[in-house]
């Protein structure tokens, strides 16, 4: 589980005038919420000018741990385990790619509802290109060449793992489109732990908590509903200035993950995405294990 922790320090100000107008939307529709009282919305705050990757060493500091290259999403799935989840039907495939996720390589295809082109156009021309950060992909072409992952994990003092940054990018060009802090947290509504991705904005950040389920033949199905606050979801995350408190909201934003084997033995993956019932984006991921490298002699 992710290591609660205070933020320290002034939120910077400034940043665009599209993000302090989100900013305080959130302030204004959302709650006020102590942070040692939630530590569930306790994560990473992003830089009002650009995400990319600049917020992983200050929130390594932040919490007291040190960054090292590689490893997995999380130290092992079994951390999932509760009332209504069985690791242990889980494929090893699977298994193996959250705890060596940095051992995997990524190819994506995606496809927009045509009505739901023109937001995705709009999210990408004003926030994603400037922030490098929830780049979703317009156009199959833009994802042709693949996507390069990287891991940085966080460890304590003891060598636990308080969580991972996943930094993905475009192999065609370079640019982040998607910046994630990873790791397990109990909500206060669940019976069980859930997948917790935060991913940084300017001055927050916007978390998806994630239910784990076992589906047909070991595949692992993860889901983010539209539920009350404190259950299983998506949130935005305003943090306060006195690096104590934040105001958080829930978002309308349905998502579904199904990461399975298929008849051939590729490990792939479905995402779904809806803003309420409506669709938004479907993503195909095929994973592959990376090469080893060849020894000489």
């Amino acid at each position: 589980m992710l290591r609660a922790a205070s933020h320290h320090g002034r939120v910077p100000d400034g940043g665009h005038p599209i993000d302090r107008a989100t900013q305080a939307w959130v302030r204004a529709t959302g709650r006020r919420v102590v942070l040692a009282d939630h530590p569930w919305l306790d994560g990473p705050v992003g830089d009002p000018l650009v995400i990319a990757d600049e917020w992983v060493g200050r929130e390594a500091r932040r919490i007291g741990g040190t960054v090292r290259e590689g490893g997995g999403l999380l130290t092992r799935l079994a951390a999932l385990a509760g009332a209504a989840f069985d690791s242990t039907q889980i494929a090893p495939e699977v298994v193996a790619f959250y705890e060596q996720t940095t051992n995997w390589r990524l190819d994506v295809w995606s496809q927009w509802c045509p009505a739901a082109w023109p937001f995705g156009w709009a999210l990408t021309a004003v926030f994603a290109r400037r922030l490098q950060q929830l780049g979703l992909p317009l156009r199959p072409l833009e994802v042709a060449r693949g996507m390069d992952s990287r891991v940085l994990a966080v460890f304590d003092r003891d060598g636990v793992q308080l969580g991972a940054a996943w930094l993905r990018s475009l192999r065609a060009n370079g640019q982040t489109v998607y910046s994630g802090w990873y790791g397990t947290t109990q909500l206060p509504l669940t019976r069980g732990p859930s997948i917790r991705v935060m991913f940084p904005l300017p001055n927050g950040s916007v978390a998806v908590f994630l239910r784990p389920t076992v589906d047909d033949g070991g595949a692992l199905r993860l889901t983010s509903p539209l539920a009350d606050f404190g259950d299983d979801g998506a949130y935005l995350i305003v943090a306060h200035r006195d690096g104590q408190s934040a105001w958080a909201r829930r978002v309308p934003v349905a998502e579904e993950f199904r990461v399975y084997v298929d008849d051939e033995g590729v490990l792939r993956t479905d995402h779904a995405l809806n803003l309420w019932a409506i669709p938004i984006i479907r993503l195909h991921y095929r994973l592959q294990p990376t090469p080893s490298p060849v020894a000489d002699g």
